[in-house]
């Protein structure tokens, strides 16, 4: 966008348009040094996932683009992220230039990978200072070809040079649909089809990431180390916190505040709820105050440049000793989720993981009267009780989508056998509606869920999160040494 006709401020813009500006604003810049660009560490962690990709689909061209920046509201956007696909294959994380597209072109039995990305607009262009989404003078600069290419370990061609490759897609191409639109559609209109093989590229690719690299698990324990400090950080709040008629909400800012500095920004949106508001699933409203007698569910990540993500939760008592009744709902919830890491190893079936936390959770309401059968019955195939104080699953994966892998088939996630390597949650809870008529009043509005990040081990498995404290004694003892 180089005139101001094309600007969709245009009615309220003041952009000087004189030629006697132009000349002026291009001349007498000096040259920027940057930093020499070295190869990032998980380059040979892309080339092998690329290699797994090309084996599948040879002699396919394959396309995968990072995906344009989303609008927010008429010209503002949301904080960019490149699709999840395009990061995995690439390694370019937090800096990806938005728009960007990963295109692998068949050679032999292999793929050569390269990079189509907006280069660098110098001094002496309009969309330096005139464009207000691409312009350098309005969002910075942006590496050399040659910069990425070193640290990406792929060729790299000017954005510009798409339209034209584009337009010889036939039906030998795959795409990632959903990253782009546009770039979907310019493929759509040359091969004349929308090939259900697209469908089956992008499930391809979501269950590749089922089973993590060293990289990846690398990232995944930053992620839980930085989200541990968030988490301290909200403890130490809490005296602030009380004081404000938006308390979740000054919690929701500390933790995010954290986030920034230690990584990207949030995996996905903060849930704080205090009082009956953690009986809500996905409370993310965060608008309400936190009062002493309260429990406070705190579901929160931190996604790392790498934009690899933690999610954790933890539940725990403002007024730092859990009530009877809390303690006893807490501790359930914490012998359901100890229960299923109990059980897991290479070789069970994905899902026996939330039957064993459903083996405990059905045992323990059962045990308090809540349920009109038998805790057997109630686990039975057309039973099921329970769930009503429990509706959600125990465990998803985790990694670069807080709900990682999404699109792989039943058989490979829910159904699918887990092996070494695989990074995912374990996260029971117990959530008693405060008009719930089934429970005794004192049940009603508490809330607990208990919400760990495990990295499957040869023999087991490793609570990347163990660090948080999780059970009710040390719950307490955590929060009376943040109040010190």
């Amino acid at each position: 966008m180089t005139e101001e006709s094309d600007n969709p401020n245009a009615n309220r813009s003041t952009l000087p348009s004189e030629s006697a500006f132009r000349s002026y604003i291009s001349g007498d810049w000096a040259d920027s040094a940057r930093p020499a660009a070295r190869m990032r560490e998980q380059v040979p962690f892309c080339v092998a996932r690329r290699e797994v990709l090309s084996a599948e689909f040879v002699g396919l061209t394959l396309v995968i683009p990072a995906g344009p920046s989303l609008v927010r509201a008429y010209d503002t956007h949301h904080p960019y992220r490149a699709h999840t696909t395009f990061t995995y294959y690439t390694g370019w994380g937090s800096d990806t230039v938005p728009d960007s597209v990963l295109v692998l072109t068949p050679n032999g039995d292999a793929h050569d990978a390269t990079v189509y990305y907006r280069f660098p607009a110098g001094r002496g262009t309009d969309e330096f200072y005139s464009d207000p989404d691409i312009g350098e003078f309005w969002v910075g600069p942006r590496p050399s070809p040659e910069d990425v290419s070193v640290e990406l370990g792929v060729a790299t061609r000017a954005h510009a040079e798409l339209d034209d490759l584009l337009a010889h897609a036939d039906g030998t191409w795959r795409i990632i649909r959903e990253a782009d639109p546009v770039i979907t559609a310019a493929v759509d209109k040359a091969r004349g089809e929308k090939p259900d093989a697209d469908a089956e590229f992008f499930r391809f690719t979501s269950e590749q990431r089922l089973v993590k690299d060293a990289f990846e698990i690398a990232e995944m324990r930053k992620a839980v180390d930085a989200t541990a400090l968030g988490f301290n950080d909200v403890l130490s709040s809490l005296p602030e916190v009380i004081a404000h008629t938006r308390g979740e909400r000054l919690i929701e800012g500390t933790f995010n505040r954290r986030a920034r500095a230690e990584g990207n920004f949030n995996g996905y949106e903060t849930i704080v709820a205090a009082g009956h508001h953690a009986c809500t699933l996905h409370w993310t409203r965060n608008d309400g105050p936190v009062t002493s007698g309260d429990l406070v569910l705190m579901d929160a990540g931190v996604e790392v440049e790498s934009l690899y993500t933690a999610d954790i939760t933890r539940t725990f008592p403002v007024s730092g000793t859990f009530s009877e009744t809390q303690r006893l709902v807490y501790d359930a919830v914490c012998e359901a989720a100890d229960a299923a890491f109990a059980v897991v190893k290479p070789g069970i079936v994905f899902k026996e993981v939330h039957a064993a936390a459903m083996t405990v959770i059905a045992r323990k309401v059962s045990e308090w009267g809540f349920l009109p059968v038998s805790a057997e019955e109630s686990l039975s195939e057309h039973g099921q009780h329970h769930r009503r104080y429990m509706v959600h699953g125990t465990s998803h994966h985790l990694g670069l989508d807080v709900h990682d892998c999404g699109q792989a088939r039943a058989e490979f996630y829910k159904d699918g056998i887990v092996r070494e390597g695989m990074v995912f949650t374990i996260e029971p809870g117990l959530y008693f509606q405060p008009d719930d008529l089934t429970v005794p009043e004192e049940f009603r509005g508490i809330g607990v869920r208990i919400e760990d990040n495990i990295v499957v081990t040869a023999t087991g498995a490793e609570n990347l999160s163990a660090g948080i404290p999780r059970t009710s004694a040390d719950i307490e003892a955590w929060l009376a040494q943040a109040r010190r």
